[in-house]
């Protein structure tokens, strides 16, 4: 595999490439806030924020060491410590859920718990349902995990078995495996086996409803049922849990990703469990933004109302670029955002001259 050169020179341009991402971002349309930062071998190299803390250029600046919602980047966060669950033998990847967890079976919150392994929640192969939608809207409740399977459970299942399906219930399921084996919260299991060890003092898993994000930080905006745009600041920790709940800042999740991609967190052989493609499932061509540089991996990325994150790296962990934009747009117009931050990345991670 060609290794991506890292000189001087290149961080020069890399430093003044990224805060034109920024303003790049902004013009996505109803944009209200964007920062970003560029590590190489751990040390930042550029950084740069565009628009404001609020709506309307209210609330000044948003300062790029800001933290932030990362969404389902989360979960290779959960992913990474069941795995070392499984690591220390304390679970197998072909345990299944009926085992590990029986309630779920016995009150019927999950179907065909007795054929899903733990390899398809990580994997999201399980078939199982998502969870989100109006039976999770309310944002004071305090949801307990049985709450959302519920939710899920009331919805139909979308395919088989070993079926690649996107469903964010599996991650709730992972949490809860993580809190039994562990004894322990899985904010807590998450900071004392990622957090504390990689020194992510500002990384953390809120668990109240109305618990929002510490500090200074950009808030995000979603319309209502009259089509007014409202702050969706304090969006309900208790729906997102393990699945996309962990709030970080760029420095942090660049901390995060060199250590996931250079073996520091799992052994090569678990790390593919997240990596690799499930079955059925075609790798992503090209290995990120830049055609024919398959020295990028497949980026992670989150959104929920009101925000959108990533985090670019390269394949060996040596370089990063963390993004988080704040919005002000529906879910429809939220869909396209990723792919605009993908063009916009492709000025810093891929120039043409």
């Amino acid at each position: 595999m060609p290794r991506h050169v890292l000189t001087p020179a290149t961080h020069s341009d890399r430093s003044t490439r990224s805060i034109r991402v920024q303003r790049q971002a902004l013009k996505t349309g109803h944009v209200v806030g964007a920062i970003g930062e560029v590590y190489v071998d751990g040390k930042r190299v550029g950084r740069g924020s565009a628009g404001s803390r609020l709506l309307d250029g209210k609330g000044g600046a948003i300062p790029s060491t800001a933290r932030y919602r990362i969404g389902s980047q989360t979960k290779t966060m959960t992913a990474a410590v069941a795995l070392q669950l499984v690591k220390e033998g304390k679970l197998r990847l072909d345990d299944k859920l009926s085992e590990v967890l029986p309630q779920v079976a016995d009150k019927d919150l999950v179907e065909r718990a007795d054929e899903i392994t733990v390899r398809n929640l990580i994997q999201l192969t399980s078939g199982i349902p998502d969870y989100i939608g109006p039976a999770t809207s309310d944002p004071t409740r305090n949801y307990r995990p049985a709450d959302l399977l519920a939710a899920s459970r009331k919805n139909a299942r979308p395919v088989e078995v070993g079926t690649f399906n996107y469903s964010n219930t599996n991650y709730i399921l992972l949490g809860m495996i993580v809190e039994k084996l562990s004894g322990r919260s899985l904010a807590a299991e998450l900071n004392r086996r990622l957090f504390a060890p990689l020194g992510m003092r500002q990384t953390y898993l809120p668990t109240k409803a109305s618990e929002g994000i510490k500090g200074p930080h950009g808030h995000g905006y979603a319309p209502d049922e009259t089509g007014t745009m409202r702050d969706v600041d304090k969006i309900n920790a208790t729906t997102m849990l393990g699945a996309g709940g962990v709030i970080s800042t760029a420095r942090e999740m660049s901390v995060f990703q060199r250590a996931f991609r250079q073996g520091k967190i799992l052994p090569a052989s678990l790390t593919k469990v997240i990596t690799d493609p499930p079955p059925g499932q075609p790798a992503q061509p090209g290995g990120g933004p830049c055609a024919g540089k398959p020295e990028f991996a497949p980026g992670g990325g989150g959104s929920a109302p009101g925000f959108t994150a990533a985090t670019l790296t390269s394949s060996d962990g040596r370089l990063q670029f963390a993004v988080s934009l704040t919005l002000a747009m529906d879910d429809a117009e939220r869909g396209a955002v990723p792919p605009r931050i993908t063009n916009a990345l492709k000025s810093l991670f891929c120039p043409t001259k």
